[in-house]
């Protein structure tokens, strides 16, 4: 009866791990439209007559809001002892890997938004995964899942598929949206790489509130002195408070919990499962919420990327005693979730 009653209690934690991982993947999914969204309820409430919700003003408020999550489940992180531990080489690579995931990468991001479908941004994103685990071979020498990387590229096949008959058929036209998208990609995979190569021994709580702080203080004064379309003066307009807290509430504060406790009781072949089915997920909530048309090729390529979940979660099951532990790939899996809103 004790063992019974013990491996009942390791499933139920386990159980509430998948479920919760499966709900942040869904809200990360729903990041992209729901900013979008926003963005297009500033603009039919215009304020001395242009639109306060822009994305700067959603990326910068929003990455403050995220710091409330960060602290609640990191602050013993933030020691004299921690901190001291850290040397100059660390500073220098965690201002680099700042610099690049959290100003960078949400800039372009946002700019991709701006100038392109979510569906096109989602796609773009899709050249990670595969990206990833060669850099990840090459330059960690971390021995190369060959299923799952079979799998991901399957996975861009199918996006790939998508993306050229969006347009009924007349082809994809690479524009700045779409180039942004993918330099933001390749700048968060960038970040990645130089996190997990160097700043393994850091503590997940002073990398990820640095990280936020440092990242969104960059990306302010970039603005200010290089671009004219940020309202930062206006960032507290009533309607701007008023509609932020949809999203700060949604993606960052429950996805963030959701996802951290995710990562905690499930284990990394759930995870990643789970995370497969982001794009299809993302496409499917600009659908619903902006009325976006797929075209002809998302049911084709759709099911092109379901053969690639599933090439690689067989891999996955073939190899599953050589899993670590889900929270020791939080990095790796965090870029796997499509662009998490901050």
């Amino acid at each position: 009866m004790a063992q019974e009653s013990d491996v009942k209690q390791k499933a139920f934690p386990a159980f509430w791990g998948i479920t919760l991982c499966w709900v942040a993947v869904l809200i990360y999914a729903a990041s992209n439209s729901v900013v979008t969204l926003l963005v297009q309820i500033g603009d039919a409430n215009r304020v001395n007559g242009h639109n306060v919700i822009t994305f700067a003003n959603l990326l910068v408020l929003g990455s403050l809001i995220s710091l409330i999550p960060m602290i609640i489940f990191f602050w013993r992180d933030w020691t004299a002892k921690n901190l001291r531990s850290l040397t100059s080489r660390d500073w220098v690579f965690l201002v680099i890997s700042t610099t690049l995931s959290s100003a960078l990468t949400p800039g372009l991001f946002f700019f991709a938004l701006e100038n392109t479908t979510v569906t096109n941004v989602v796609i773009a994103g899709r050249i990670d995964p595969p990206l990833f685990m060669l850099l990840a071979a090459f330059f960690l020498k971390e021995k190369l899942d060959l299923w799952g990387f079979f799998g991901a590229l399957i996975i861009l096949v199918g996006a790939i598929v998508i993306l050229m008959l969006r347009d009924h058929g007349t082809g994809f036209v690479l524009g700045q949206g779409e180039i942004a998208a993918v330099v933001a990609t390749l700048s968060f995979t960038v970040s990645t790489i130089i996190a997990r190569r160097t700043l393994k021994h850091i503590p997940l709580g002073v990398f990820s509130i640095f990280r936020t702080v440092l990242g969104t203080l960059i990306y302010v004064l970039f603005n200010v002195l290089f671009s004219t379309h940020h309202h930062f003066s206006e960032m507290f307009q009533p309607v701007l408070l008023q509609w932020i807290w949809v999203y700060a509430v949604l993606v960052i504060i429950i996805g963030q919990f959701t996802w951290n406790l995710g990562l905690k009781y499930a284990n990394a072949s759930d995870v990643a499962l789970a995370t497969s089915f982001s794009p299809v997920a993302a496409i499917s909530i600009a659908i619903i919420l902006l009325g976006e048309d797929p075209g002809s090729g998302f049911l084709p390529g759709t099911i092109i990327i379901f053969i690639g979940i599933g090439v690689a979660q067989f891999g996955r099951w073939r190899y599953a005693d050589e899993k670590k532990a889900a929270i020791e790939k939080s990095i790796e899996l965090e870029g796997k979730v499509n662009f998490k809103g901050v």
